[in-house]
């Protein structure tokens, strides 16, 4: 029986495989913890991160919701470089709950992906 982490490290690849971000449209990618949810923007190309941001110190509201809060606060700190659209990397996780309330928030933000 495949685990619960090799199910996700196997579709992580998949979709890395497929998405590489550039300078001009970077790869966002979301890490989600059990307590936490990350969100940077990553130059494939150079292999530099251009952008970041965090739930750390949010503390007001439930996950979903502090989620939201970092995928606004990831499309300001984009447009404020200058990044109009990304590419959305999932990193193994379905696309619902925390992942898609971050992403929606980007998108509201005016990230394009």
């Amino acid at each position: 029986m495949i685990s619960k982490a090799d199910r996700r490290n196997k579709i992580k690849a998949r979709i890395r495989g497929k998405v590489s971000g550039t300078a001009a449209r970077p790869r966002m990618t979301v890490f989600r913890s059990n307590k936490q949810i990350y969100v940077q923007l990553v130059d494939d190309a150079q292999g530099a991160t251009l952008a970041c941001a965090s739930s750390k110190g949010i503390e007001e509201g439930n996950k979903v919701e502090i989620a939201a809060k970092v995928g606004r606060a990831i499309a300001e700190k984009a447009l404020a470089k200058g990044i109009e659209t990304v590419v959305f990397d999932r990193n193994g996780y379905l696309f619902h709950g925390r992942v898609k309330s971050l992403a929606d928030a980007a998108r509201e933000g005016g990230l394009k992906f």
